[in-house]
């Protein structure tokens, strides 16, 4: 028989504590089988007749219940299932929102999804103020809605305005933002949480608190009908579409209020069955277990070196990120080395700002910063460095140059030290060509702005050791990072795919079409924000650089279009220096397109084609390389492909990244398409021999 995750320990003043803790598991995930354990000890309880009433608490050191086990809902065959499955779990909750004793839910960690639904269940909860504590209902980025009672509950409990954007961001709550929302009734020191929960226990059951005035508004059928249809339009504009479940949060949460509890959770599990078997919603499920498998692997089959002390060259924009990532999320002391002061004091300026952001947002304190700031120092020289275990160069993107610091580094640091080299378009062999320790030499490639992009590169040549690949996948994932291992080829894995994805833009545009006609469709396609866009915010100085790599290295395909010259000699440069695509200055700040650029190109901007036209084209581009990448081994599989593309330039989530998006069209559409746009533009949308092999094979390339 399976042990129980749930235990009873009965106390002295007759508070029965349950214990939740899943055996095996570092984190507690809800099952199905659970809720027959729960009523189990909960039908002990019960036994007592003395019984003040119940505490849930985890057995867990850092999280309460982190969500329920999403492998539940991939075994289901049919929305039926997964029907039946939300309507499980309404009813595990509904029961012990109907005990007629207090209960009370005591939160350390995380309390998400599945784990907040249980909690809503309860009379009061009671969380700590560790930085661990999380609160939230993040299903809709699985595609997903809360399936046990969580679209019912929650507006009751917060009101209606809090309640709806938690569920259609899936954003989580720190404890002081959730005690002052309402959704946890106090907050306190992880010491004394037991202690403070047995008490609100003792209390007895206490009066729902009054819902503030601007959502007892919300009770009025004419105010409640305004806020639908403005959550309705936003929603539709930020998600194109693409989202379903967002759509159906808003209609359960309405059914339940207008309907009725009762309605409302049929309507739920109803919405739960269906959206799970969505395309959109396997897509993201596929993501979420992709990158959590990946946070187990280490890279190598060897034992990293342990990581103290870390190295930063050079203190610009990308500098500046590393060693703030490096010193505050890894919790390692960083020293920085620029040429100047200047330099090292504009990387301390931006980890204080940033810093400071989160004080002002009181997300630590004052005396926190103080401690995590203490962690960057910086110089002009290398003292300091002789011990660094790993060092970051950021410097300007130049051979000699990074040669150069391969030499100063193996000069003045430990034979053991580590040189990482955060190029976004040099071979690393090449970097590697002069060293005297060429195995302690790697790549690292980070992305703009470092703070919040999660993917990193990492690129091992063919000399790089196994002990130094472990060892930089190990600070990657300190510093909070997604790391791919990709092969030292040009332009490495994501700038490799998104090279052609943003010249196929460039000719869209050369053809005359609108430049926020171009971008809009591949928004509308699902990416964050469109590739001219992208060139203006990454730079079209940086761009210029990488694209005559990739066009010396892979030939034709990768040539840039003649606007790139003719924009670049303008001086547009982009966001950075305030010229380029787009407008800056004034308020439409980026957000309208310069008419200059129309004259500069000799262009009289119409559209021509549908905006389902230029993104399938964009794609396509895409694709291709990103097929092509697999089969010469650049990525190490179609996960890690996947992966990359969607954290490391936005490829949009709902689809599941280039491979999952190709198996659900079949190779079959993709080589048809593709060679309909060959008839059309030429030889550069040739389908790669890969995808002519799996067209005829029919075969995919994920096995399930």
């Amino acid at each position: 028989m399976e042990q129980s995750a749930f235990s009873l320990q009965m106390r002295q003043d007759q508070v029965g504590v349950i214990v939740i803790d899943v055996p095996g598991e570092k984190m507690n995930t809800l099952r199905a089988a659970f809720a027959q354990q729960l009523a189990v000890v909960i039908d002990e309880a019960r036994r007592n007749t003395q019984l003040a009433g119940l505490v849930l608490i985890s057995g867990k050191p850092d999280n309460f219940i982190a969500g329920a086990d999403i492998s539940m809902i991939a075994d289901c065959r049919s929305a039926q299932e997964a029907e039946a499955l939300a309507r499980q779990g309404q009813e595990a909750m509904a029961a012990i929102a109907a005990l007629p004793f207090p209960v009370v839910a005591a939160i350390h960690g995380a309390c998400l999804g599945g784990g907040l639904e249980l909690a809503l269940a309860c009379d009061a909860r009671i969380c700590t103020l560790d930085d661990k504590t999380r609160l939230g209902l993040p299903e809709v980025q699985l595609g997903l809605l809360p399936g046990s009672g969580g679209t019912q509950r929650l507006p009751r409990l917060v009101g209606l305005q809090q309640a709806l954007p938690l569920m259609l961001t899936g954003k989580t709550l720190r404890a002081k933002q959730a005690r002052r929302l309402g959704l946890v009734d106090d907050a306190v020191p992880q010491a004394i949480l037991l202690e403070t929960a047995v008490a609100r226990v003792l209390k007895g059951r206490h009066t729902a608190r009054e819902l503030p005035l601007r959502d007892r508004v919300m009770q009025a059928p004419l105010a409640r009908h305004a806020f639908f249809a403005l959550a309705q339009r936003e929603t539709a504009r930020k998600t194109h579409g693409n989202y379903p479940a967002a759509q159906r949060i808003i209609d359960v949460v309405r059914t339940g209020i207008e309907q009725g509890s009762e309605a409302g959770h049929r309507a739920e599990a109803r919405a739960f069955g269906e959206l799970a078997m969505t395309p959109e919603s396997a897509a993201l499920r596929s993501l979420f277990f992709a990158s959590t498998a990946m946070k187990k692997e280490r890279g190598a089959d060897a034992e990293p070196h342990a990581l103290r002390e870390i190295g930063v060259l050079g203190g610009g924009l990308m500098g500046g990120g590393i060693a703030s990532v490096t010193a505050i999320n890894a919790g390692l002391p960083v020293r920085i080395k620029d040429i100047n002061l200047q330099g090292v004091n504009h990387a301390l300026k931006a980890s204080w700002d940033g810093l400071s952001e989160k004080v002002k947002r009181r997300h630590i304190s004052a005396a926190q910063r103080q401690q995590q700031m203490a962690r960057i120092t910086g110089g002009i020289d290398y003292q300091g460095f002789a011990q660094r275990d790993l060092v970051i160069e950021a410097v300007f993107e130049d051979l000699p140059l990074k040669q150069q610091m391969v030499r100063e580094v193996e000069t003045h640091c430990a034979p053991h030290t580590i040189f990482a080299s955060n190029t976004s378009s040099l071979p690393i062999a090449d970097i590697a060509a002069q060293a005297q320790r060429p195995e302690n030499v790697i790549g690292l490639h980070y992305f703009s702005p470092v703070e919040k992009m999660v993917l990193v590169e990492v690129i091992p040549h063919s000399g790089t050791s196994q002990q130094t690949l472990a060892t930089t996948v190990a600070l990657a994932k300190k510093q909070g990072k997604t790391p791919i291992v990709v092969a030292d080829r040009a332009g490495f894995y994501v700038n490799r795919i998104l090279a052609p994805y943003i010249n196929e833009a460039m000719r869209c545009l050369l053809e005359g079409e609108p430049i926020e006609h171009i971008d809009r469709a591949l928004v509308k396609a699902g990416f964050p924000i469109g590739p001219i866009q992208l060139l203006d915010e990454v730079g079209i100085d940086v761009g210029s650089k990488i694209t005559p790599v990739l066009h010396q290295a892979y030939g034709e395909r990768f040539a840039a279009p003649a606007a790139f010259e003719a924009v670049l000699k303008d001086d547009r440069k982009g966001r950075k220096n305030g010229k380029g695509f787009y407008l800056y200055g004034g308020r439409q700040r980026g957000k309208k397109p310069d008419p200059s650029l129309y004259q500069l190109l000799g262009l009289q901007p119409a559209a021509k084609q549908s905006e389902q036209q230029i993104a399938e084209r964009c794609m396509m581009m895409m694709l291709n390389e990103a097929a092509l990448c697999l089969d010469e081994g650049v990525i190490r599989s179609a996960r890690d492909g996947d992966v990359g593309a969607v954290f490391g330039i936005g490829f949009p989530p709902f689809l599941g990244g280039p491979f999952r998006y190709m198996d659900r069209r079949g190779a079959a559409n993709i080589v048809q398409t593709l060679r309909a746009l060959m008839g059309q533009y030429g030889d550069r949308f040739a389908p790669c021999e890969g995808l002519l092999q799996m067209e005829q094979q029919e075969r995919k390339f994920y096995i399930s």
